[in-house]
């Protein structure tokens, strides 16, 4: 199975730098966008082949909605992006902004969003999160964003799902197949920490939609992870020392391209 025509494509994170409004913007909204572009050249030079931007460093997080100052600013990041490295390229608007994201992308012209909370209910350190597919997937019909992929973490990271514990991950992943996802994200129990693979197995013989693996992958172990995921999501390892807030190292990103290309 490809997504975007491409073979198990990687996509690499960019944390955009702090956005307006939130605690540690620094009032400096030209080096925001251009940090964000240079990373994605880098990782395109590099040979990473889909892109997807992140508002990680608005900490704290708003519980689903987040206002104008941040969907804006990120809808012209995504748009030079894609418009400049014409990459498949997606975007995450934390924490739980799904309809956000959607618009974000649909303005943008880009691919895809990363969404949390699609189906079944948890409790995020932002709160408690109900499930949005009906609403998500009847905002993207109304506004025309049906090419939009939306691809669904399933008890994702960061999060309790005792309210859930009945319902194991296969059982979540079928119900978000059948909730329409295009997608399911599988991760570890925080950033950085690596998914099951014995779970991405189990989803992946269970569900007829793309499994992609959303943390902790690096290159002692994606050649285990490639066997079964239909793509990778990469962002701490690429940084360095592993770190996600820090800036991308290079030789990182080579070392883990090459490992790709000896399998």
């Amino acid at each position: 199975m490809n997504l975007f025509n491409i073979h198990k494509p990687i996509t690499g994170m960019i944390h955009v730098d702090p956005l307006p409004g939130t605690p540690k913007y620094s009032n400096n909204i030209k080096a925001i966008v251009d940090k964000a572009k240079s990373e994605a050249s880098l990782y395109r030079s590099l040979g990473i082949n889909a892109l997807m931007i992140e508002n990680m460093h608005d900490v704290p997080y708003l519980n689903r909605v987040v206002g104008p100052e941040i969907t804006s600013l990120m809808s012209i990041i995504l748009y030079e992006i894609k418009k400049n490295y014409e990459l498949p390229t997606g975007i995450q608007i934390l924490a739980g902004a799904n309809k956000e994201a959607i618009a974000a992308t649909h303005s943008a012209g880009a691919d895809f969003i990363r969404a949390e909370g699609f189906v079944f209910a948890h409790i995020a350190d932002e709160g408690t999160f109900n499930s949005d597919a009906g609403e998500l997937l009847r905002y993207r019909k109304q506004i025309g964003a049906e090419n939009v992929l939306i691809f669904t973490d399933i008890k994702k990271k960061h999060s309790s799902h005792s309210i859930t514990s009945d319902i194991d991950i296969v059982k979540t992943a079928k119900a978000a197949e059948f909730f329409l996802s295009d997608g399911v994200i599988i991760t570890g129990s925080a950033t950085g920490k690596e998914p099951s693979l014995n779970e991405i197995k189990e989803v992946k013989e269970n569900v007829n939609i793309p499994v992609l693996a959303g943390s902790g992958i690096t290159d002692k172990n994606v050649i285990q992870y490639l066997e079964y995921c239909d793509a990778l999501i990469i962002g701490s390892y690429f940084k360095k020392d592993g770190v996600w807030s820090n800036p991308i190292d290079a030789e990182r990103v080579k070392v883990f391209i090459k490992k790709i290309g000896e399998r």
